[in-house]
């Protein structure tokens, strides 16, 4: 039955797909993806404090893919916002937010449970603050910005369910696919599928690194595949719609692999000038003001770009007035800008913020 766009894809192909993945193209690509994903992986690993990964890093990856779905905010109000804990913010930033706090769950949960719809419904109740599940009542549709529909995903619960457990075989079925390649098909069937009434991007975008996670091609889901599908946003529907309409498996397949190998570049290099900024500013102190140098402190003010006196206070560095002379001893010479937002004092660390938002 040929594909009709105004119908429930209720017909949906169950994984693996027929078509050969690993074409000689693919199987080129995944090589070239594979070895800078590996190097991204040992470069992190040397990370003393891995939190300046998790916590800064990421958000920016939470920024991009809420940007796709045209949920914008600021890389200042993000960063100011996620260094409160009033939650005093817009709704946008709080989405952001969302997403990274559904990206860390889902990141724990794996340590005692695989990859699985309760799993992904977990994390789209995250990002959506909403408690629902997979949809029971049909009317869901894609359209593009001329409001056509371009895709009808299927509907009935039964149904989605019995595709979402076909996916989770594929996920875990021992063949010799390469991840990646399976991670391009998994990404696919996510999104066809489109189990929620809103959030699938999201989550589906969150399951693209927990199943890197979970691979063991990376130690915590660092990496930015939402930059590189805003920047080829076109490819990337247009590769989504070559498989629904012709199984046009091989180019999606290489545009998944082209922004991995891509991002994890990027990425690298990210971490690389980080890394070299810390140690710079480590030095600096260490010489410049050797009273209060620590180690800890210098992984304090690059676990996030805007640190308070809290900060110091909760890493048991200092008591909170002596925590406040050594930020005011950093920015005297500066390493770090006061900012006084509100009845808020912060000490920006310029030159992270920067490299985060580069």
């Amino acid at each position: 039955m040929p594909f009709d766009r105004l119908q429930p894809y209720n017909d949906l192909p169950l994984l693996p797909p027929s078509a050969e993945l690993e074409t000689k193209a693919v199987l080129k690509q995944a090589i070239a993806a594979n070895r800078v994903l590996a190097n991204l992986r040992g470069l992190a690993a040397q990370i003393p404090n891995q939190g300046v990964l998790i916590n800064s890093i990421v958000l920016q990856e939470a920024r991009l893919s809420s940007e796709i779905e045209n949920i914008v905010t600021t890389n200042d109000e993000l960063y100011r916002a996620d260094a409160d804990a009033d939650g005093k913010t817009d709704p946008h930033t709080k989405e952001v937010l969302r997403y990274r706090q559904a990206l860390n769950h889902g990141f724990r949960e794996l340590r005692t449970r695989p990859l699985s719809t309760n799993l992904f419904i977990d994390i789209v109740r995250i990002i959506k603050e909403v408690d629902f599940g997979v949809r029971r009542v049909p009317g869901t549709a894609l359209k593009n910005a001329q409001g056509e529909v371009i895709y009808t995903p299927p509907v009935s619960e039964a149904v989605i369910r019995d595709k979402l457990s076909n996916l989770e075989q594929f996920i875990h079925a021992r063949d010799e696919l390469d991840p990646l390649v399976k991670m391009a098909v998994m990404h696919y069937q996510f999104e066809a599928i489109h189990p929620f009434e809103d959030g699938n991007g999201r989550t589906g975008r969150i399951l693209n690194l927990l199943y890197l996670v979970e691979q063991g091609l990376l130690d915590i889901p660092v990496l930015f595949l939402s930059r590189y599908i805003i920047a080829h946003k076109a490819a990337y529907y247009e590769g989504l719609r070559g498989v629904t309409e012709q199984q046009d498996w091989e180019t999606w397949v290489l545009f998944m692999l082209r922004a991995v190998e891509s991002t994890a570049q990027q990425t690298f290099d990210q971490v690389t000038r980080i890394r070299a900024l810390m140690e710079q500013v480590r030095e600096q102190v260490q010489q410049q003001a050797p009273g209060i140098y620590s180690k800890d402190l210098i992984e304090v003010i690059f676990r996030h770009p805007y640190t308070k006196i809290q900060f110091l206070v909760d890493a048991n560095i200092a008591k909170r007035q002596t925590a406040s002379s050594y930020l005011q001893t950093l920015a005297g010479l500066g390493f770090l800008r006061p900012s006084k937002q509100g009845r808020e004092m912060y000490y920006i660390n310029d030159a992270l913020f920067a490299e985060l938002v580069k």
